[in-house]
């Protein structure tokens, strides 16, 4: 009786380790597919990477002009050795864009933005684009105060900037230092996150050296409003300078990565080829053997 289902239990272990090395191994017309996808993935980031070239130059140009009249800015602040009082409130502004395929733009924004944020917990925060704002939002969505999008689509402009800083003085938030982080951009392949400082009318009043300007309440008030703005113009042109470079160096890294992929699929299409033909010429040549 055991060997009876013994003989009938063994036959249909083959059908069923069949099925599984059947359902584990691609086809070549799987491959084939898989091949051609990669391929029109290789054209898109090609030509993405070719797009963000032709942008480099321009970025670049702006932010040297963007440079010039943010230094001159914060030279008015250093002239006047305005500092911030220990028990100052800051204000910080996470300056990124909307867009992605840039790799880590966005998160060194975020986390620069995130541990000036947690080291001051009762300050606002001001986000520009929509990337930082998902990131920033499971960490610190209490903070937000008001978050821009559709900002910087091509080269921000400094009309973008007087936007923001129309918005923000218009919410009523109060502040004795601004923040702005942004990335900083060192080279074609190298950014890190920074800070530029603005400071409200009574911080910049409170100066040691304000005696020396002779500036009228009314001047004040719009200089510190310019001063403001300037300084998100060169953070929003500069951290786009640095998103462009990183886009251009992530689109060529996924064609170059692309590139390798179809050398693997083209080798393992063309064995699984060659062994196709190789079964079929063994077959004929049994058949014409056994006649």
């Amino acid at each position: 009786m055991l060997s009876t289902v013994s003989r009938i239990a063994r036959p249909t272990a083959a059908p069923v380790s069949k099925a599984v090395q059947a359902r584990n191994m691609a086809t070549l017309k799987e491959v084939q597919q898989r091949l051609k996808s990669v391929q029109n993935i290789e054209k898109i980031t090609k030509s993405m990477k070719m797009i963000a070239s032709t942008k480099v130059t321009k970025a670049q140009r702006s932010m040297e002009a963007a440079r010039v009249f943010g230094a001159a800015s914060q030279s008015l602040f250093t002239s006047a050795e305005t500092k911030s009082a220990d028990d100052a409130k800051s204000l910080f502004v996470a300056a990124s864009s909307d867009g992605g395929l840039c790799g880590g733009v966005h998160s060194s924004v975020s986390k620069a933005t995130r541990r000036e944020v947690l080291a001051a917990p009762e300050s606002d925060l001001v986000i520009i684009g929509d990337k930082p704002k998902a990131q920033l939002s499971r960490a610190v969505r209490k903070n937000i105060a008001i978050s821009f999008n559709q900002i910087g689509k091509s080269v921000p402009s400094f009309e973008e900037a007087c936007s923001v800083a129309d918005v923000i003085a218009e919410s009523g938030l109060e502040y004795d230092n601004a923040k702005i982080v942004y990335n900083k951009f060192n080279s074609v392949i190298s950014y890190e996150a920074d800070v530029i400082t603005s400071f409200s009318e009574a911080a910049f009043k409170a100066s040691p050296n304000f005696s020396v300007y002779e500036i009228e309440d009314d001047v004040l008030a719009n200089l510190q409003e310019f001063s403001f703005a300037n300084g998100l113009y060169w953070a929003m042109v500069e951290g786009h300078a640095a998103e462009v470079c990183a886009k251009r160096a992530a689109m060529e890294n996924a064609t170059k990565n692309a590139g390798e992929m179809i050398s693997k699929l083209t080798m393992t299409y063309n064995r699984g080829r060659q062994a196709v033909i190789t079964n079929e010429l063994i077959d004929i040549i049994t058949g014409a053997s056994a006649l």
